[in-house]
């Protein structure tokens, strides 16, 4: 047995079948199997079920498998704390952020990062709070930052910057002129909901709700995944929306848009810097983590 092995055998799992597995890493299909057989002639036992299409762990499998993800973590936290301690940082870092990070704060922290450590690898990827928060769990991405707290034992957060939202409308909405609405106002107008899982649409629930309204009273006919979509949308007469002003500014400038404040709702919140808190975090992790607040 061995720590190539063992990777395979984890990126079996993880693809559930050897044909993605064998895409993944770049080996041939019976290159994989020989691996896998030499495994479980290894332990004298099946390792994988193969199901159809599907492969799927044994009992044996997943113990194995939960303690390969542990000697492969432990590997890498070895090979990252040598390079660490001769000063010459390499590999690959994974981040992920909700839909105002991974578009207007996470760039410009990778800018600077990358130029600092130009033989780090950067990947990341986009999603809701909810998913880049699992995602951070099952250990596919080192680094997240996401709108809205979690109560998550398993997840660390912090805070790392904030950010105000506001009702955004057209230029030549009724409202384009006013300083401030009333919350009540809201719900005579069509409205754009965000897809559950959003942080942005959390902090309007929770704002709501304490104010004591209900979000299932607005007239929404429509629900748009990500901000992007709701900013056209805002612009085709969609509806409007509560957005953060960061990813609006542009259109704010341009006189595409206005900004006003609610009355009653607190639309304040702050983006977090999120880890597992159960995984350990590398010094590529801890370096990125060093630029980003010297970046803000």
């Amino acid at each position: 047995m061995n720590l190539w092995q063992l990777k395979i055998f984890v990126a079996v799992i993880e693809h559930k079948g050897f044909s993605k597995a064998s895409e993944a890493i770049n080996l041939s299909q019976p290159t994989v199997s020989s691996h896998i057989k030499e495994l479980e002639e290894y332990f004298q036992c099946p390792l994988l079920d193969r199901l159809g299409k599907t492969t799927e762990p044994t009992r044996a499998g997943e113990i194995l498998y939960e303690h390969a993800k542990e000697i492969l973590a432990l590997s890498k936290q070895s090979e990252d704390s040598i390079r660490d301690f001769l000063g010459s940082l390499k590999g690959s870092l994974f981040v992920g952020g909700s839909t105002i990070p991974s578009g207007y704060i996470f760039p410009k922290i990778i800018g600077s990062f990358s130029r600092q450590f130009p033989d780090i690898h950067v990947e990341m990827i986009s999603g809701d709070t909810t998913d880049i928060i699992e995602e951070i769990k099952k250990g596919k991405i080192d680094i997240g930052m996401v709108g809205a707290k979690t109560d998550d034992p398993f997840i660390l957060q912090e805070e790392y910057i904030a950010d105000e939202m506001r009702l955004i409308v057209p230029s030549d909405h009724r409202w384009a002129q006013k300083p401030f609405i009333g919350c009540r106002e809201l719900f005579s107008e069509p409205f754009i909901k965000r897809e559950k899982g959003s942080g942005t649409w959390q902090t309007i629930q929770n704002s709501m709700e304490t104010a004591g309204f209900d979000t299932n009273d607005l007239k929404a006919p429509v629900t748009m995944g990500n901000t992007v979509s709701v900013i056209q949308g805002i612009l085709h007469r969609v509806g409007v929306s509560i957005l953060s002003t960061i990813a609006v500014q542009d259109e704010i400038d341009n006189g595409r848009l206005k900004a006003l404040s609610v009355e009653e709702l607190n639309l304040g919140r702050f983006f977090y810097l999120t880890t597992s808190a159960r995984r350990y975090l590398s010094p590529v992790a801890a370096k990125f983590i060093e630029s980003a607040k010297l970046a803000r």
